[in-house]
């Protein structure tokens, strides 16, 4: 059943919200122990929203987009009285003091936040085995990564646990997960989604976002998240158009689909394989498909994580021991300090022009660049990790771990949308396809998904 088909069968009472409920922690109980999704559930205050969800609809009584769904929410996003930790002993004891708008948004249209969803610790990672819970185990490749850092996320998706998880994406962390997981992972263009109440990594990079199992559920969540908010000056201002309208479309015709050579220089030769067989897909249902060339992709990982660097030492100086009880460098995992430490050290007088202002140059560069890529097609499609997950504990350099990005980083340096729906599998172990667009098309993402989807 598609989530939009779900919440017609809740408002109709087919399916009670708290029957949803109980199924999905049904799910969590059996499952969490070996899977790890959540770190954190509340089953009564999940009860009380539910039983509500179904007494108005009783009552007769207006009900939101998301009545009855039950949703998970990332570490890092701030819900009331929830532990929000980010996934790292410096917030073990924190307890959120106020909502996310996101969160506020959620609430608003009666969606059932269930629980906090595990993560790598501050998102400093691709795979969410950095969390101070413990790793992360991947639903659909057991035994593997599920990628990150928003691994709880969609992990929890891939093994129903909830019906649509939110999480963040700086560099691809929405993205890579949903990929190795085998759902869908939505980036919407910078500024569409409120980004209070989001503990930064990186904060002109990072970006709140949906995962789910279909393309309705993904527009349902944009449906209810995007906006304006006058608490993020970053967030945009006109009106976006609502989503689930294009969430049934069933052909491409008339859309442009650009294929870049240097994305499958990169990539291993299996995926490249399932990704070839997607385009086609794409082709079948009416897109037309131009080769490209972007010359600037050596340039792009370095130049993203200097900047992420520098900004995620800048957000991590609050973190003093005063006021969160920890001091950062004290207690975090080596990935984080190993940030804080070259970010403190390219922040220097003497350092920021070698490194952080040509990173900023370099950004400039790649955002003209893939704009001018972007100029004569709708999307640019396109694998999204250009590996397989590794085993769980298996040993990556920092650069190899780093490589998982090499082709999500993009769409957060330039702002424009991304998602990551599944293409296939190599191996029995999921494979994503990207679907990249210009700034404010996000919509067009979301109709080539649902073609594929419903193809």
């Amino acid at each position: 059943m598609r989530i939009i088909d779900k919440v017609k069968s809740i408002k109709s009472q087919e399916l009670t919200a708290i029957n949803n409920l109980e199924q999905m922690y049904e799910n969590i109980s059996s499952k969490n122990d070996e899977i790890n999704a959540f770190v954190e559930i509340n089953k009564d205050k999940a009860i009380e929203i539910a039983e509500n969800v179904d007494k108005k609809i009783a009552n007769g009584e207006k009900t939101g987009k998301l009545a009855g769904l039950v949703i998970g929410v990332k570490a890092n996003i701030n819900i009331e009285d929830y532990n929000i930790s980010a996934a790292s002993p410096t917030l073990k004891s924190y307890l959120g003091s106020y909502n996310a708008t996101v969160v506020d948004r959620i609430m608003a249209e009666d969606g059932v936040i269930i629980g906090i969803n595990n993560m790598d610790e501050f998102a400093a990672g691709s795979s969410t085995e950095t969390s101070m819970y413990g790793h992360t185990n991947n639903p659909s490749a057991m035994g593997r990564i599920p990628g990150g850092s928003s691994g709880g996320s969609a992990a929890a998706i891939a093994s129903d646990m909830c019906d649509i998880s939110i999480g963040s994406d700086t560099g691809g962390s929405i993205r890579n997960p949903a990929s190795h997981c085998g759902v869908m992972g939505f980036k919407p263009t910078y500024g569409m989604v409120s980004r209070q109440g989001l503990l930064d990594l990186a904060m002109s990079l990072d970006q709140i976002g949906p995962l789910c199992k279909d393309t309705s559920g993904i527009a349902l969540m944009l449906d209810v998240i995007c906006g304006f908010d006058p608490k993020d000056p970053t967030t945009i201002a006109e009106e976006i158009d609502d989503f689930v309208p294009v969430c049934d479309n069933k052909n491409l015709e008339g859309t442009t689909v650009g294929i870049v050579d240097e994305f499958s220089n990169v990539t291993d030769t299996k995926i490249n394989s399932i990704i070839d067989n997607s385009i086609n897909k794409l082709s079948d249902l009416g897109a037309d498909i131009k080769q490209l060339s972007f010359d600037d992709l050596d340039l792009c990982l370095p130049t993203y994580y200097l900047i992420n660097y520098v900004e995620f030492f800048s957000a991590t100086r609050k973190y003093d021991g005063r006021k969160y009880g920890e001091r950062i460098e004290e207690v975090c995992g080596p990935e984080v300090l190993r940030r804080i430490h070259i970010g403190s050290y390219i922040s220097q007088k003497e350092f920021s022009g070698k490194y952080y202002k040509k990173a900023l140059q370099a950004r400039s560069l790649i955002h003209n660049d893939f704009d001018t890529l972007l100029k004569d097609v709708d999307l640019i499609a396109s694998p999204t990790v250009p590996m397989i997950p590794h085993k769980i504990g298996d040993k990556l350099d920092p650069m190899d771990m780093y490589a998982y990005d090499v082709l999500t980083v993009i769409s957060n340096i330039t702002g424009i949308p991304a998602a990551s729906m599944n293409a296939g599998f190599v191996d029995n172990i999921p494979v994503g396809l990207q679907l990249q667009a210009k700034a404010l098309e996000d919509h067009k993402i979301i109709s080539a998904m649902s073609a594929l989807e419903l193809m």
